[in-house]
């Protein structure tokens, strides 16, 4: 089991859809809880990609410095950038990072947004290219390591001699991650990526999903591996991670949630579809209504566009919910909460612990080499627990 935390390159509060507790979205900011999650012993971190957001790119180099193991997971973006240049830029970062880059295929779901930036292919031509792109972009950093150049005639990408003199540390590429819910997504992960990502349906969704793709995969004789995105709301006991749950949207306003749904109903994301039916465009606002499936919550989606579902619950609940993900064979977990500078440090100390021991043993502080929590009484250090 690998765990993921999130970079806010969007910003940051302590309750949904208003200013009232936000944060200023700052690179210090942002320093503070890649920092917080590459001591903690998380895997890596994605940072999210759109016109909502900082720069992954910019931002990752960035936190490059100041983090020393954390792995990054940054978004290549068929349509904004060409297959060659996005080998240049994945095999420079791999390098300079020490071999810390994963890379995520976005399509895109926004018509609004990708025409924006210039992109206006539908649905299923931006899946070709998709196609086209992480195809070329896989042959250049793979035929890198050789001296090799690479040409490409395709419907929508050309390449001719393409050639990358400074391969990747990694071999043959850094892995590509993908996600998406529709049948060309699944195809396309199928073919081409390492990692598919889903965002937190209920479980028997989730394993209908990683059939689908690993048949398809299995018929191109490949193996994909799988991951989830999710929110998580945990507290020492089931009654506080409720109430937090009901205090993320407490300041929501009834106007906010509708313009917040019409704009992600204009979206043509079979995902963003799915997490609208989870909570009925925004109808379900009542607790009983949004707890979808044990603790799954869709609270996050009522005004979130992507993931918007949450973990909510105790320790031990948390915990025996991912697992039952893994046991479908998941194997990482992308998480996330509000803020995600106290969250990082809460889930860490609440449920690491109760984590695979194969994580556990990566911890800081699993072996400690000094005082662990404050002394007592200026003469011993504190027990593990206190019951």
């Amino acid at each position: 089991m690998k765990v993921f935390w999130f970079i806010p390159t969007h910003g940051d509060s302590r309750y949904l859809g208003t200013g009232e507790g936000a944060r200023q979205l700052s690179h210090d900011y942002l320093k503070q809880v890649a920092q917080a999650a590459d001591s903690l012993g998380y895997e890596g971190v994605l940072i999210p990609t759109g016109r909502s957001c900082e720069d992954p790119w910019v931002v990752a180099a960035s936190l490059l410095p100041v983090t020393q193991r954390l792995k990054f997971l940054v978004a290549v973006r068929p349509g904004l950038h060409q297959p060659s240049l996005a080998a240049r830029m994945a095999a420079t970062f791999d390098r300079l990072s020490g071999g810390r880059l994963l890379i995520n295929l976005v399509t895109g779901g926004d018509r609004a947004e990708l025409e924006g930036d210039g992109v206006f292919l539908d649905h299923a031509k931006r899946y070709e290219q998709s196609a086209e792109f992480i195809r070329i972009w896989r042959e250049i950093l793979t035929r890198s390591h050789d001296g090799e150049s690479f040409d490409f005639d395709g419907e929508h990408l050309q390449v001719k001699g393409a050639k990358l003199l400074y391969p990747p540390l990694q071999q043959p590429h850094p892995p590509v991650w993908f996600g998406g819910s529709s049948e060309p997504a699944h195809e396309l992960a199928a073919e081409q990526v390492d990692t598919y990502l889903t965002w937190g349906e209920p479980p028997a969704e989730v394993a209908r999903k990683v059939a689908d793709v690993k048949a398809r995969a299995a018929r191109r004789g490949r193996t994909v591996k799988f991951g989830i995105r999710l929110h998580v709301i945990v507290r020492e006991t089931e009654e506080e991670a409720w109430a937090d749950a009901d205090r993320l949207i407490s300041r929501l306003d009834d106007d906010t949630v509708i313009r917040a749904q019409a704009a992600f109903a204009k979206m043509d994301s079979e995902g963003q579809r799915r997490m609208a039916a989870l909570h009925a465009g925004g109808a379900k606002r009542s607790r009983a209504d949004l707890e979808i499936s044990p603790n799954l919550w869709a609270g996050v989606g009522l005004v979130r566009g992507g993931a918007g579902t949450a973990l909510v619950g105790d320790p031990k609940t948390v915990a025996a919910r991912l697992q039952e993900y893994a046991d479908l064979g998941l194997d990482t977990f992308i998480l996330s909460g509000y803020p995600h500078l106290e969250e990082a440090y809460r889930f860490a100390e609440l449920v690491f612990p109760l984590l695979p021991l194969s994580l556990r043993e990566k911890l800081p502080g699993a072996t400690p080499l000094g005082p662990f929590g404050e002394a007592v009484a200026n003469v011993f250090v504190p027990r593990a627990s206190q019951s």
